[in-house]
């Protein structure tokens, strides 16, 4: 050991002696004690040093100081009293043991030394006294005992020497500074000092000694032990960093992982959390006290030894714990329980396995916390120690329950977290469609996943047969998560799916589900034009006979379209202003659709994200579109499920989004000419037969002459009833596909009809009510030059 002073460094003898009792360092003071050069003696055994008769010593503790017979090399026996210093290995170094002995303590100082002159014995500090070589001068009587060593046994040693410590080396470097500089220096060290070992905090306020014309002649520390304060200041870093590590998820595991992450190895060197199973019932809540034995389930654990070789019980694993043992007791009690070696022996003796382990790594401490919040018992996190030496005090009791009730919140708001999700969940699952229906009009496929961290939210999708072939599809998001985001959501939905059965435009339907969301706002306290309740929707209609789509959307972003043949892009719409807002107006647009196009929809959680900005979504949900370069331009390979699948991994991150996603997928169908047939209608009554005649040839060249009755049957009554109540020009229009034949006759007049209860000798009012009966269902919608008024008669049934 060089340290690098302008100072003699044989005024100690040294040498270091490794683990397997081997010299590896012998300097100038040993061979000025003993004779030996270090040629002699290093990398031979040191028991040869040993005179006759001397016995080799392994001293137990880290420190060792007693009085051997040494073997001179002149052949004398020397009794030399030796200060022992074991090392750990440590930045590459082998560990062994440090031997010293000093060689110029001599007699008791001059007079007029200055180091003399400086009073020690009446001070209550630790002061020792170094001289200008750094070597220890004096000491007084508390520093004695901080050592455990007296003065004379210790006098020409340095510090290091005397400490035998890496940290006594960097306090020595402090030491020579305020020789070298004049000037005096504080320093702060966590170091065991004395002979058992223990971890003290220490202030060393350092002054440099001068003599009579000013010249620095040694270094006088002053130690003050600060330990309970240090102590006391690193519970409550402790505690603080546990409020900011514990509880970052509203994961069960993850929080437990968390709680063992804090405590190892600042608290414990092991530490376990078994958690009871959750109540099935939320009303019944959990126990407030219980009874051996208690099932728990190892949520984590964590040790200062990689791989947890200490843990009996593997993670996700339950296991039964009778009384006596840790978990029970201190469960049953409903307080800690703290146990060392002889309470550890009883509590095991039930477990030989975890006895062994106790044993075979040295665990002499235990501390069992119950976690218990809200007024339930949640589990139990087990401390244990093994590399430490101190047991647990009572301050570490307190420290552990802190930490614990801080993590046992923690996991209740992720098990109340989990229960509402679950609830939110199934009741959003409910509320979406189960299957998507089948129609004439698209091929459609969706997905709908959960945030992964925030809950569940109001996302929803819908495909809606509509009258004429037509169909309708809607992808909306509701502000919020939870149940209350997920029942709102139901609530829309119906609306939407009834505003849509009557055949309202998009931009109209949108109208009227913009009122009731300001109706739910004022609902829920609000001043019922802005609220907590607010939505985003797109809802499209899209006609497979003449192959256009009118879509409307309320501050929902706009679908993706991929014509076939063409790269997809984003289709061009009014923004429109969300749900909520009341009063504002919604634009449609139209768009033509060739057979085969693929329309996305979806909601926000898809495309926003904090990697990238959601022009950059667009492009990747495009590409993801568009399928790998292999498929052909511009097309959509295999089913609309695959490319759904291809969407999602392409834009979400592994561990899920962090809002709701719903996407919808829908390729068009468009009807073939030959399964439409269209008239114009004379407004002449004495017209209808031949009307009846033409739909009858029609219907027969389809190949359904079962249905021919009911279809001149309900032709007739509709056409004369436009002829009586509405305007021209009145035309018919007959579309057929294999199960439906619809018949649309449509005029300029405004007026919707409705049934009504025809008596005895009224001439009319019975023709809506006869189509009513003879087909599957029937209406009227509104459009741009007056109305049309449908019905479906299903051809399976003829």
């Amino acid at each position: 050991m060089s340290s690098g002073y302008p100072f003699d460094d044989a005024d100690t003898a040294r040498a270091f002696i490794d683990d397997e009792g081997v010299l590896v360092e012998w300097n100038e003071g040993a061979r000025r004690l003993l004779g030996y050069a270090p040629s002699d003696v290093v990398g031979r055994p040191a028991a040869e040093l040993l005179a006759a008769g001397a016995k080799t010593v392994f001293p137990p503790d880290p420190r060792w100081s007693g009085t051997l017979a040494l073997r001179h090399r002149d052949g004398r026996t020397l009794s030399v009293w030796l200060l022992v210093h074991h090392r750990r290995p440590q930045n590459g170094d082998h560990g062994g043991w440090l031997v010293v002995t000093p060689l110029t303590a001599g007699g008791p100082p001059p007079l007029d030394d200055p180091l003399a002159r400086a009073d020690l014995t009446q001070s209550p500090c630790a002061v020792a006294i170094y001289d200008d070589r750094l070597r220890l001068h004096r000491i007084n009587g508390p520093m004695a005992e901080v050592i455990g060593l007296p003065e004379e046994r210790l006098r020409g040693l340095r510090l290091p020497e005397i400490g035998g410590r890496p940290q006594s080396e960097d306090i020595e470097q402090h030491m020579y500074r305020v020789l070298t500089t004049g000037r005096g220096n504080d320093v702060h060290s966590y170091v065991p000092i004395g002979g058992d070992g223990s971890m003290h905090a220490w202030l060393a306020r350092m002054s440099p000694i001068t003599d009579a014309e000013g010249r620095v002649r040694g270094v006088c520390v002053a130690a003050h032990d600060f330990t309970e304060q240090y102590l006391a200041r690193e519970r409550l870093q402790l505690v603080n960093e546990a409020s900011v590590r514990i509880g970052t998820t509203l994961d069960v595991t993850r929080t437990a992982q968390e709680l063992t992450e804090v405590c190892v190895p600042a608290l414990a060197d092991f530490v376990s959390v078994d958690l009871l199973d959750p109540p099935t019932d939320e009303v019944e809540g959990y126990p407030a006290s219980l009874t051996a034995p208690v099932a728990l389930c190892r949520a984590a654990h964590r040790s200062v030894t990689p791989g947890c070789p200490e843990a009996v019980v593997e993670p996700g694993r339950v296991d039964l714990y009778p009384s006596p043992s840790p978990q029970a007791d201190a469960l049953v009690a409903g307080r800690t329980i703290v146990a060392t070696n002889t309470e550890l022996g009883r509590w095991l003796a039930w477990d030989p396995v975890r006895a062994a382990r106790v044993r075979d790594h040295g665990i002499h401490s235990t501390m069992a916390v119950p976690i218990q919040a809200r007024g339930g018992t949640l589990g139990v996190a087990v401390f244990s120690r093994f590399r430490r030496p101190a047991p647990f005090t009572a301050d570490d009791v307190l420290l552990a329950e802190e930490i614990t009730a801080r993590a046992a919140v923690c996991v209740d708001n992720a098990r109340r977290f989990s229960r509402e999700r679950r609830t939110a969940l199934a009741l959003q699952r409910s509320l979406l469609p189960r299957t998507l229906p089948r129609t004439a009009a698209v091929e459609a496929a969706s997905r709908y996943l959960p945030a992964a961290r925030a809950g569940v939210g109001g996302d929803w999708f819908d495909v809606i047969p509509l009258s004429g072939m037509r169909v309708a599809m809607v992808v909306g998001d509701v502000v919020g998560h939870g149940i209350q985001a997920s029942a709102t959501m139901g609530r829309l939905r119906t609306a939407v799916r009834t505003l849509a059965d009557i055949d309202l435009a998009p931009d109209e339907l949108l109208t009227h589900l913009d009122d009731l969301v300001v109706r739910l706002s004022g609902e829920a306290g609000q001043d019922g034009v802005t609220g907590e309740v607010g939505a985003t929707c797109l809802y499209a209609v899209y006609d497979p006979v003449s192959r256009r789509c009118t879509i409307a959307r309320a501050g929902h972003p706009a679908p993706v379209m991929m014509v076939p043949g063409r790269p997809p892009r984003p289709v061009q719409l009014p923004a429109g202003p969300p749900l909520g807002l009341g009063g504002l107006p919604f634009e449609s647009a139209e768009i033509d659709l060739p057979e085969g196009t693929v329309l996305g929809l979806y909601t926000d959680g898809l495309i926003e994200s904090r990697e990238r900005d959601v022009d950059t979504s667009r492009e990747l949900l495009c590409a993801a579109l568009a399928g790998p370069p292999a498929a052909g331009p511009a097309s959509v390979p295999g089913s609309l499920d695959e490319a759904c699948d291809r969407v999602l991994r392409a834009l979400l991150p592994p561990g899920g989004a962090s809002d709701d996603v719903a996407l919808l997928l829908a390729r068009t169908r468009s009807m073939p000419a030959s399964q439409v047939a269209t008239w114009d209608v004379p407004a002449d009554p004495a017209l209808v037969a031949a009307v009846r005649k033409q739909v009858a040839e029609q219907v027969e060249t389809w190949g359904h002459a079962d249905a021919v009755f009911t279809a001149e049957l309900v032709v007739s009554e509709l056409v004369t009833n436009a002829m009586r109540y509405g305007e021209r020009p009145i035309r018919l229009r007959l579309i057929h596909d294999t199960t439906t034949l619809i018949c649309e006759v449509s005029d300029t007049s405004h007026t919707a009809p409705h049934l009504r209860r025809a008596r005895i000798y009224d001439e009319g009012g019975r023709g809506l009510l006869l189509v009513a009966q003879l087909t599957q269902r029937w209406g009227s919608r509104h459009t741009a030059d007056g109305k049309t008024i449908w019905a479906e008669l299903n051809l399976a049934q003829e």
